[in-house]
Parts: C-alpha cells; sequence; structure tokens
C-alpha cells in the first residue's frame, strides 16, 4: 500500500470532532460587511441625537425594574451569564476538557482569540466614546458621549453573543451548529434585554454589543491562521516536555490532532509510525537523501556468525578446516576460490 492511501487512512480515523474550522464563505462575508454597516449606523444615530436616543430616555424613563420588580431576583443572576469572568471560567472548564478528549489545544485557543479580539474592539469603542449610562445621565434627551463612561456598547451583551457562540464555532456537525446558535442567540438577547430591564445600559447600547459580538464571531476565520501557528508552536513545546519526562517514547504514533513544526507526510512510516525523535530534534539522527533519519552505521553481525557463550566457555567446538562464512568456496579444478585466493 502506498503511503499516500495510508495518510488517508489514517486521517478518516481521526476522532469525529476534530472537524476543520468554519471559512469565510461569501454569505459570511456578506453577513460580516452587513453587520459593520450596522455599527456603524447605531453610532450614527446615537452621535446624531436621532430617535434612537429618544427611544432610550422614553425606556429609561419607563423604569421597567419598577414595573416587574417580582423578576428582578431572577434576573440579577440570570445577568452573569453575560459577565466577562465567570462565563469565561465556565466555557473554558468545558473546552478544556474537550481539548484533553482531542489531543490538541485548538477550543481553547479559539475562545483565547475570540476573547482578546472582543476585548480590544469593545474596549476601545468604550473609551473611545465614553458615554454615561442611564443612573449617571445629566441631561436629559442627551445623548451623554465623551463624558468619561464606559457603557457603549454594552460589554455583557458581546461577552454573551461572543462567549457563547464559540460554542456554536467550534461545533462538530451541522445539527450542533444550528442548535447551539440558536441557544446563543437567545442567551445573549436574554442578557441584553435584562441590562435595559435593570437600567444599566441604553438600549443602544445593547443593540450596538449585539452587532459587536457578532463581528467578532464573524472574523474569527480570519484568525484561524494565527490560532493554528500558535497551537502548533504549543503542541511541539508539549511534545518536548513529555518526551524529556518520558524518554522511552521516542519512537511511536503521534496522538491524535498533534501537529509537529517541521513534519511533513514523508515522515509517517508505511505502518503509520511518526518518527518522533526527528520531529521534536531529540538524539543525534542524520538524515539520509530520502527524508528518513538514519544513526551512524556500526558493526553488525548475522545471528549465524555468532558464538553462543556459556558460563563455561563456547558450546561449538573448534574446527580447523571450516570456511569463514563468507569466504568464497575452493574449486578443485583451479585450486583457488571465486575470488581468486589460493
Amino acid at each position: 500500500m502506498r503511503t499516500d492511501d495510508k495518510l488517508d487512512q489514517m486521517e478518516e480515523q481521526l476522532p469525529t470532532d476534530r472537524v476543520k474550522p468554519p471559512r469565510m464563505t461569501r454569505t459570511r462575508l456578506w453577513l460580516l460587511w452587513g453587520t459593520l454597516a450596522v455599527y456603524i449606523a447605531i453610532v450614527a444615530g446615537v452621535l446624531a441625537d436621532t430617535y434612537l436616543v429618544t427611544l432610550d430616555w422614553q425606556v429609561m424613563f419607563f423604569r421597567p425594574y419598577k414595573q416587574w420588580p417580582s423578576i428582578h431576583a431572577f434576573l440579577d443572576y440570570f445577568v452573569v451569564l453575560g459577565q466577562r469572568g465567570p462565563t469565561a471560567v465556565a466555557v473554558a472548564a468545558w473546552l478544556g476538557w474537550r481539548c484533553w478528549k482531542q489531543r490538541n489545544l485548538h477550543p481553547l485557543l479559539v475562545l483565547g482569540a475570540s476573547l482578546l479580539l472582543l476585548n480590544i474592539t469593545v474596549g476601545a469603542a468604550k473609551l473611545g466614546m465614553g458615554r454615561l449610562g442611564p443612573h449617571y445621565a445629566t441631561t436629559v434627551g442627551s445623548n451623554e458621549m465623551w463624558l468619561g463612561g464606559d457603557i457603549f456598547p454594552s460589554g455583557h451583551t458581546a461577552n454573551a453573543v461572543v462567549t457563547w457562540g464559540v460554542l456554536a464555532y467550534i461545533a462538530t456537525t451541522p445539527l450542533r451548529r444550528r442548535t447551539l446558535s440558536v441557544i446563543a442567540a437567545l442567551g445573549a438577547l436574554g442578557v441584553g434585554m435584562t441590562t435595559v430591564y435593570l437600567g444599566t445600559h441604553w438600549v443602544s447600547d445593547v443593540l450596538l454589543g449585539w452587532a459587536a459580538g457578532l463581528l467578532v464571531l464573524l472574523a474569527m476565520p480570519w484568525v484561524e491562521p494565527g490560532i493554528t501557528w500558535v497551537e502548533d508552536r504549543l503542541m511541539g513545546i508539549l511534545l518536548r516536555l513529555w518526551l524529556r519526562l518520558r524518554p522511552d517514547s521516542l519512537r511511536g504514533p503521534l496522538p491524535a490532532g498533534v501537529l509537529v513544526p517541521g513534519l511533513s507526510p514523508q515522515r509517517v512510516a508505511p505502518d503509520g509510525e511518526v518518527l518522533v525523535r526527528e520531529a521534536v530534534g531529540v538524539g543525534h539522527a542524520t538524515r539520509a537523501p530520502d527524508g528518513w533519519p538514519h544513526h551512524p552505521s556500526r558493526p553488525h553481525t548475522s545471528r549465524a556468525e555468532r558464538t553462543p557463550v556459556t558460563p563455561s566457555g563456547s558450546r561449538r567446538p573448534p574446527h580447523a578446516d571450516r570456511i569463514p562464512r563468507g569466504a568464497a568456496p575452493f574449486t578443485p579444478a583451479t585450486g583457488r576460490g571465486r575470488n581468486g585466493t589460493g
């Protein structure tokens, strides 16, 4: 069987939850640019004191937490689903278990990259526009911009979109992806409306938070090459540490999903094994022209040429007339061996 066929079989035997991440398709690109347009329209509407600002003040004066006080206690706990610390710990614990099961770091790295991108974009917008929240508003009907606040866009809403949306992003089947997408959308919708109910955010804050979180998720395929680069290096470091602790495992099949920098398919033996020694740079093996590592040659004798030795000496009696193995047989007609010896 050719090596390529063997590699194809090995790829088919990888775990079913090791799937390719979503690609930046045409549909996804259109959604990203459409969401960006909505993001810009919301910011422009607030800056221009349009009806969106009027709606913010109308809802604030309505005071939903006074209209339905019976659900206030429940929503105080429910809004934690959008708080960055608790949600990140909970999702990271789940994805950490998935990393252990898949023997790769991709799920955790996707979460880390998405939260980093979220903090940079949302944090910059919050500090740049400096909008005050409803509880700290100073002028009725004003957009309260550039007054030192940090609530535009809503961080709870954007964090709920990204943190729970990551689970749908790395889902392993289309059905799971659709199901988790609906659950994440409903959760983010609930968190955003809860912040309006509690009076901690304007309606426009929540709308911009939904758009900001969705932009991060839609842009994740552009971040995937960087995630793969970091994952390869980290897995190489972990593999080196493992070999320091287990030096007896220098040759063997790599765990599913392990990608070592510099390891090409030609390093996979026909039996499916991978030369781990060469992949991580352990030992002093040299590389032959065919790409396989070879150790320096050393004298070697076949089993038949070795003399069995016992504590009392050799069991094979000496024979003076025995022709050494490898010598040419004697030819009576010429009196010489085939190699010209007499």
